[in-house]
């Protein structure tokens, strides 16, 4: 079959047990015609080829997306609005062209299409997948991710015959197909990476970080590091219908407003990660289009380092969580956009949807006393980063936090970490208070709790560590009796609530801004662009 749902595979588990502005007015200098480019500007940008890689920045999630395949990515559905969004429950062949997930859940077998090839004319082969697969589960990052859907050991990926490839899984995983989607899953070109691999890195990880290796709808023209990326497309790509877009620019511009003036202008296309201030006047503009996409498993948040001082006392935690000022952080540094993560009535969970709201809110008085019973009476000094990436929300909201932690007697010093830094910082545990956002790959709380509170990853963003959690966390994986799981994550959200590891402040909402006539823009949970599906008209 060409597809599968994650219903289908449930319930086989069942029955088993995610710089300086260029200028604008240079167009792509090759373009065939306008029409048949597209131009994204975008705060941040891509540091890295490497699907597999440590320390990537999130713009490289779209790098990935349109250089390399994978064995299957995720279906789309068309919302009301006109554009489309992934659908985190069915699948559909991408490399392979038909796909099969045995009765009792644990053995699924991919059939490749026989045409693929790689940009360099190199055939597509399951040696080719197996050893990309080898690879992803052997690299520490993208070992961790696929490690969510029992991916972990390179024995469970067989060769049956050039075209053919089976997993055998210890058990059915209602997170296998979704792990297979994402961008961890990307299979490269095995023997070009090989020669360049060496004793020490085996697996060339420090080539493929600057030198693509895909067989992707797009190729690699031009790479300006921290500037822009021209991608022209792979005009013999066989996993799907070939891109319209023949050329895509995607080009970092720090400033909000030249993103936004440059889309007016028709000098852009897509405009992303505009401050909700220039959205809401975009809303009002005749001449763009603007798109918001209620997102329920992404959150901004603020991060303490638990295993480092002040922040491993528990009553800091929360003597931060009560002096935060979170009305003017959602009001000042969101405009309202989202929806507030704070102020819950009862430390006692209603329901298992994470997250929700959480049972702090503004109360100087709370802080004062929780510093006093851990030591810091007088307050003390701390450092309070952003990713100057994601300085359209983390520089007003540091300036917020920096003020009202004064009223507790806490100096903060703010700093302004280089986006390409950021994700080793974070993975290095060198950053020992600051504000983020991330997002779930996938929709079920025990996921959420999986991937934002336990293990020792880069996503573990309070570095937290707690064994009760990590057995409810694990009870509830394999959990298929609705009431129990209910129950299970209940309690871990009891022991969120109480040890503050990070705190949560808003779901956001996915904002874009896109000219009229460009179609089927589709959102990933990444927020990058796709550029495979786009069409004009």
């Amino acid at each position: 079959m060409s597809s599968i749902t994650r219903r289908h595979l449930l319930q086989a588990g069942s029955g088993a047990g995610f710089l300086s502005a260029l200028p604008l007015a240079a167009p792509l200098a090759h373009a065939q015609t306008r029409q048949e480019t597209v131009r994204v500007l975008a705060e941040g940008a891509p540091n890295s080829r490497d699907p597999h890689g440590e320390g990537v920045s999130r713009e490289s999630l779209g790098t990935f997306t349109n250089i390399y395949d994978r064995l299957i990515n995720f279906d789309s559905v068309k919302l009301p609005s006109g554009i489309r969004r992934y659908d985190y429950g069915r699948f559909k062949g991408e490399l392979a062209e038909r796909f099969e997930v045995s009765d009792c859940g644990r053995v699924l077998t991919f059939h490749l299409r026989r045409d693929a090839t790689f940009h360099d004319g190199a055939p597509v082969t399951a040696a080719d997948v197996k050893w990309s697969l080898d690879r992803a589960v052997s690299l520490p990052a993208s070992k961790r991710q696929l490690s969510t859907g029992s991916l972990t050991d390179p024995s469970q990926f067989t060769v049956v015959d050039a075209h053919t490839l089976r997993i055998t899984l210890p058990r059915a995983d209602r997170y296998t197909l979704p792990n297979l989607a994402l961008t961890f899953a990307s299979v490269l070109n095995a023997e070009l990476v090989k020669k360049h691999a060496t004793p020490q890195d085996p697996w060339g990880a420090q080539w493929v970080r600057n030198n693509a290796a895909g067989g992707g709808a797009y190729k690699v023209e031009s790479w300006t590091p921290g500037q822009q990326i021209v991608y022209v497309r792979f005009d013999e790509w066989k996993s799907g219908p070939l891109p319209y877009v023949k050329r895509a620019l995607f080009q970092t511009v720090p400033t909000p407003a030249t993103r936004s003036a440059a889309l007016q202008r028709g000098d852009a296309d897509v405009a992303l990660q505009l401050p909700p201030k220039d959205i809401d006047a975009l809303s009002e503009s005749k001449s763009v289009r603007v798109h918001s996409i209620p997102v329920t498993n992404s959150f901004r948040f603020i991060a303490f380092n638990t295993r480092s001082k002040p922040f491993d006392d528990v009553r800091v935690r929360q003597a931060v969580a009560w002096a935060l000022p979170y009305t003017s952080l959602f009001r000042g540094a969101s405009l309202g956009h989202g929806q507030p993560l704070f102020g819950a009535a009862s430390a006692t969970p209603s329901t298992s949807t994470f997250p929700q709201p959480y049972p702090y809110e503004t109360q100087l008085q709370k802080a004062r006393e929780l510093l006093a019973q851990a030591g810091y009476a007088n307050g003390f000094k701390t450092t309070f980063s952003y990713n100057v990436g994601d300085a359209t929300i983390g520089e007003p909201a540091a300036l917020l936090v920096q003020e009202a932690l004064r009223r507790v007697g806490i100096e903060v010093t703010i700093e302004k970490v280089p986006g390409a830094q950021w994700g080793t910082l974070q993975t290095d545990r060198k950053l020992p208070f600051y504000i983020d956002s991330s997002s779930a790959w996938f929709n079920d709380p025990d996921y959420f709790f999986r991937i934002f509170f336990q293990g020792d990853w880069r996503w573990n963003f309070g570095a937290f560590d707690n064994a009760e959690l990590g057995t409810l966390v694990e009870a509830a994986r394999w959990e298929t009796d609705k009431a129990k799981y209910d129950a299970a994550i209940r309690k871990a959200i009891q022991i969120v609530f109480r040890e503050v590891p990070i705190v949560p402040l808003w779901l956001p909402s996915f904002d874009v801004a896109l000219q009229p006539d460009l179609a089927n823009f589709t959102y990933y949970i990444h927020g990058q662009v796709d550029f495979r599906p786009l069409t004009r008209g």
